[in-house]
């Protein structure tokens, strides 16, 4: 038998059938009249070659091969309704889904331990994957399913199929080491920063704002080192006169586990727009309608 040439609803009309052993209350049943569940019996007939339902007294009795059937449409009938029609909402405090996230390292510093310590409490069985694409895979990772949300700076996904709500906006600020010896209580001039030997970070496959926005401006840095990791800051600047420029919150960060000093910069570069964004497929999909609510209230400026 060809599944595709056979029309499902008439494993409902079965299963009401194979309940109410009359036409008349099975179609009341499903919302049919008489003469439409006449026919759809008629149809189920046909399909199946036996005569599945038959008078006996007041009751339409189930023949042998309906009796063999029963059970299997009602498993049929029943997954439709609770799996696939009405799936369960999501319910943070017993699920064990996987969540994926995209950031780059700066992310996974400034937003996992916070969301980590509310899933302990609001999803203890909750878990989190973070990892870290480049801007160009993040967009196929979240169209594909590969990963739910991303979090950071991401320019490229602009398009329509991405949803984006604003977090905080990342502005920039230097860190030099607690007692640097060209860095007083006065503000940097801009003299004064473009003379110092500078610590470039440039990741991989990310954005680097703060870098083109002084090449637009024409103003060059004595780059001394330059490293793809923003978290091997903390020991080469805490150990030498080295300056970096970097987003305020790493900043922040930083300063936690070194001795470091965060200063203004005198470059007044545009700000970092800081969003989550989410693939129109996942858009009302519970599990991550929940968490993206959850971001929203712990990061949300």
């Amino acid at each position: 038998m060809d599944i595709s040439k056979v029309d499902l609803n008439l494993l409902v009309s079965f299963d009401a059938m194979a309940e109410h052993r009359s036409v008349t209350r099975a179609g009341e049943a499903i919302g049919l009249s008489q003469p439409a569940m006449s026919a759809a019996l008629n149809r189920l007939r046909a399909l199946f070659g036996d005569p599945l339902f038959v008078k006996t007294g007041s009751h339409m009795e189930p023949t042998l091969r309906a009796q063999a059937l029963a059970p299997h449409v009602r498993r049929v009938v029943e997954t439709v309704k609770t799996e696939i029609l009405n799936s369960a909402e999501f319910d943070p405090t017993t699920s064990e889904r996987t969540f994926t996230l995209i950031t780059p390292d700066i992310g996974e510093m400034h937003f996992v331990p916070p969301l980590l310590e509310h899933l302990v409490q609001a999803a203890p069985r909750l878990r989190l994957r973070v990892v870290s694409r480049p801007r160009l895979a993040a967009s196929e990772a979240l169209a594909s399913g590969a990963a739910d949300l991303a979090l950071g700076y991401f320019p490229d996904l602009d398009s329509a199929e991405f949803f984006r709500q604003k977090l905080f906006d990342n502005h920039h600020v230097c860190i030099v080491r607690r007692n640097h010896p060209g860095v007083g209580s006065e503000p940097l001039t801009v003299d004064a920063y473009l003379g110092m030997r500078h610590v470039l970070v440039k990741p991989e496959g990310r954005a680097h704002v703060f870098e083109q926005y002084l090449q637009q401006q024409g103003l060059k840095r004595d780059v001394a080192l330059e490293i793809s990791h923003f978290m091997s800051l903390p020991p080469i600047i805490e150990s030498s006169d080295l300056i970096a420029t970097v987003p305020r919150d790493l900043a922040d960060i930083c300063s936690r586990y070194a001795e470091l000093r965060i200063v203004e910069t005198p470059v007044r570069a545009p700000v970092i727009p800081v969003h989550q964004f989410w693939h129109r497929r996942a858009h009302k999909d519970s599990g991550t309608v929940w968490l993206r609510a959850g971001i929203q209230r712990l990061f949300a400026v």
